[in-house]
């Protein structure tokens, strides 16, 4: 699914009043900008929460697979779903609660493997979730399978690098949205 442009994931009125959606005003995550400022901020934290603060959107490109491999489905950030129904390709308010909700479970359950997140943490924190399941067993085996799919013909894991407070920051736009009763449109 490359697309030229990237995937974006923009703030919208929901629902929408005429034939677009219109944007909701950056002013609605203005806060997010205190986060850039932070001390010891990670830099791609920053620069998510910066773009958050001044765009009112998430460039969404670099979390498709792993917000896939969290929440169990495929193109959850193309919102896929909703455009497979010929409708927009939007994830409504309910939908970003449950992004928000999957992503805040997943940088709580990685605290104890620290800041950075690559795709043997994920795979940890993942494991870790899934063993004191009812059907724990099933699951893991799907978890194998996906982690198995996301690796390059070589056997390669893919090369994640993200920084677990980035991961909570994105969970804070989709948290706001289902907040505030925005939607998300993804645009690319």
């Amino acid at each position: 699914m490359a697309h030229d442009k990237g995937l974006d994931n923009v703030a919208v009125h929901w629902p929408r009043t005429n034939q677009y959606y219109d944007p909701v005003a950056p002013a609605e995550f203005v806060d997010f900008g205190a986060i850039a400022d932070a001390p010891e901020i990670a830099a791609p934290t920053g620069a998510l929460a910066l773009h958050i603060a001044k765009t009112g959107t998430v460039r969404a490109t670099a979390y498709t697979e792993l917000v896939d491999l969290l929440l169990g489905l495929e193109g959850v950030l193309y919102a896929t779903d909703a455009a497979a129904e010929d409708e927009d390709p939007v994830i409504d308010p309910d939908g970003c609660a449950w992004i928000a909700g999957g992503l805040e479970r997943f940088v709580e359950g990685h605290e104890e493997f620290g800041d950075l997140v690559t795709f043997d943490t994920v795979a940890a924190v993942m494991r870790t979730a899934i063993a004191g399941g009812r059907l724990a067993e099933q699951q893991l085996r799907w978890l194998d399978h996906r982690l198995a799919g996301l690796r390059d013909d070589a056997g390669n894991a893919p090369h994640w690098t993200f920084a677990r407070t980035e991961l909570a920051v994105l969970a804070g736009f989709y948290r706001r949205c289902a907040e505030r009763g925005f939607a998300v449109f993804a645009d690319y």
